[in-house]
């Protein structure tokens, strides 16, 4: 079997049309939601919501694309919905890129300090450790956005000068590289001490609906942004993706927390390491991979300039 055989059935899989992945991954989330809430005698349905849960998240990921578009197609039609698009902001969101991505600079920054703000209430409430630790990570999240989104409204449009957005995003790869090493910490701190993080009443299925929902909007404008080629604009989806990965990741231990008996002690730790590890090393490869380019795109620039100004030079300019 070649590669573009395989390579065709892990798309027959993975990538479905809109309705069979909204008809599976529905299901599916309900029944793992079903199986945390009543802990079934059954171990076998409990894995069987787990790999369903997992596989209907990587379809929504990879089938969002479409299901949007094809709500779009449905929803576009609906009188109210032309009112609504004939106001001019709303036209300027949709038309605009970098008007959306300064107000989802502004979504995230908001969603970031509302975040810090909870996390160190519960910490200080509950005295716990982990709380403080994530606010002071969604805090510096925050301080991110808050540089690109003054970045953004001093300098104007994208891609106006290179060199600066470079520069600028060479910067967030390097504090989220430090930040990363305050989240290996917590995931450290969480396993050693085999606790997490505990919501109140059924706070928790929203957080869970909004983790899973940030999870994949942040994917799937990490993929859709890099076409415009702007630095600012990708820092501020990994930033966005950053933030999601620290948001399930939260979410995971919350239930295990919450919904896993006294005895699951080790399979907490396991979890617990498997996926906080997952998610360091992600964080970690984004931020390598942001110093990384930044820095070889300004050597390149760099680079022409100094030709530039040498054939000027020998010319007798």
């Amino acid at each position: 079997m070649n590669l573009k055989r395989i390579a065709e059935i892990i798309k027959k899989l993975f990538c479905l049309s809109p309705v069979p992945t909204l008809l599976i991954a529905v299901p599916s989330f309900g029944l793992v939601i079903y199986v945390l809430s009543n802990t079934p005698d059954n171990e076998a349905v409990t894995y069987i919501a787990y790999l369903l849960s997992a596989y209907a998240l990587i379809i929504s990921v990879t089938g969002m694309t479409g299901i949007v578009k094809w709500l779009q197609n449905g929803i576009n039609n609906h009188p109210v919905v032309r009112k609504v698009l004939g106001i001019p902001m709303v036209d300027r969101y949709l038309k605009e890129v970098m008007f959306r991505t300064e107000a989802s600079l502004y979504q995230g920054l908001f969603i970031n300090l509302l975040y810090a703000g909870i996390k160190l209430f519960s910490g200080i409430l509950y005295r716990s450790v982990w709380f403080v630790s994530l606010a002071v990570y969604y805090i510096f999240l925050a301080a991110m956005r808050f540089s690109l989104l003054h970045y953004v409204k001093s300098r104007g449009k994208a891609g106006e000068d290179r060199i600066s957005e470079l520069k600028r995003c060479r910067l967030c790869g390097i504090i989220l590289l430090f930040m990363n090493e305050v989240l290996v910490g917590i995931i450290i701190l969480v396993v050693h001490e085999n606790s997490g993080f505990e919501y109140p009443g059924t706070l928790i299925y929203a957080m869970a609906a909004y983790a899973f929902y940030a999870i994949i909007v942040a994917v799937r404008n990490v993929i859709k942004y890099r076409k415009y080629g702007s630095p600012i604009m990708s820092s501020a989806k990994v930033i966005s993706l950053t933030a999601a990965l620290v948001s399930m990741l939260s979410l995971e231990t919350a239930m295990l927390t919450q919904f896993g008996a006294a005895e699951d002690a080790a399979f907490r730790r396991f979890m617990t390491s498997v996926t906080g590890g997952a998610v360091s090393m992600i964080v970690l490869a984004m931020a390598v991979f942001m110093i990384a380019r930044a820095t070889m795109q300004l050597k390149k620039i760099n680079g022409k300039g100094d030709t530039i100004h040498d054939s000027y030079t020998r010319s007798g300019g």
